[in-house]
């Protein structure tokens, strides 16, 4: 099911108005104290509150000009970094409150990371570019194991790991398995990749996207007939066309 942007973008917004609103109430609850210390502290809080909120708000904004422009703009790249990982868990939160489903909030944050990315026109080169997998792509049955080496794989079609293996091989990209966030980072800091290709569930794909320092993550959800963690599924050509995404012209 498709998820509209608009719903991360939303929570976003509503995350900065709360946090402005409780700025508000704290300012109102000390400013009646009488002691001109107090009433300097106050006001420097004031200031560096406003800097903050001023800042938020221009990541939100330019979230919204490059979803509006189809275009990426450098120089607000590093403040929405920043507003999505101050209010990012604020954005749940709210979801939350308003009964709305992680799950939805997760892949609309997900929509949103991906539109932004491929709107950064990278064109890089193949090799430059990791796609990284989850375990749980394998067929548990399978004896074989594949996450220190994926070619370890057999080729015998239980599971989407041999026409991923033929993928990286005709694009001459690094593919890498790994069995959690610990060695996906190590996966990342070993092979000093340019940008990434996830795939995973929604949360393990938007905390992989926080954690990512800047690096461009392009996120495929898997699909999960069995229920999470177990012979999970994922659209090869969907991954080949986030591998196009970001190498048009590489």
């Amino acid at each position: 099911m498709q998820v509209k942007k608009r719903l991360y973008v939303g929570l976003l917004s509503v995350s900065l108005m709360m946090a402005v609103g409780l700025a508000a109430l704290l300012w109102y609850l000390f400013a009646n104290r009488a002691l001109l210390i107090n009433q300097v502290v106050l006001i420097s809080l004031a200031y560096l509150a406003v800097v903050i909120f001023v800042v938020l708000g221009l990541g939100i904004l330019g979230i919204v000009i490059m979803i509006i422009r189809s275009k990426s703009v450098p120089s607000l790249e590093a403040v929405t970094l920043w507003a999505n990982e101050l209010l990012f868990p604020i954005a749940l939160a709210i979801g939350k409150f308003f009964g709305i489903e992680k799950e939805k909030i997760l892949k609309s944050y997900i929509s949103v990371n991906n539109y932004l990315v491929g709107n950064k026109q990278l064109s890089l080169k193949t090799s430059d570019i990791m796609i990284l997998l989850p375990h749980c792509l394998q067929d548990s049955e399978c004896k074989f194991k594949i996450t220190i080496d994926v070619d370890n794989c057999k080729n015998c079609g239980k599971c989407k790991i041999s026409d991923l293996r033929e993928l990286a091989d005709r694009y001459q990209v690094r593919l890498r398995v790994a069995t959690g966030g610990t060695l996906a980072r190590k996966w990342i800091q070993e092979n000093h990749p340019k940008a990434v290709i996830a795939v995973a569930c929604e949360r393990d794909l938007s905390s992989g996207i926080q954690d990512s320092g800047g690096l461009p993550v392009l996120g495929v959800l898997n699909c999960r007939p069995n229920g999470p963690c177990i012979n999970t599924d994922v659209d090869v050509a969907e991954i080949e066309r986030a591998l196009l995404t970001l190498s048009k012209g590489g």
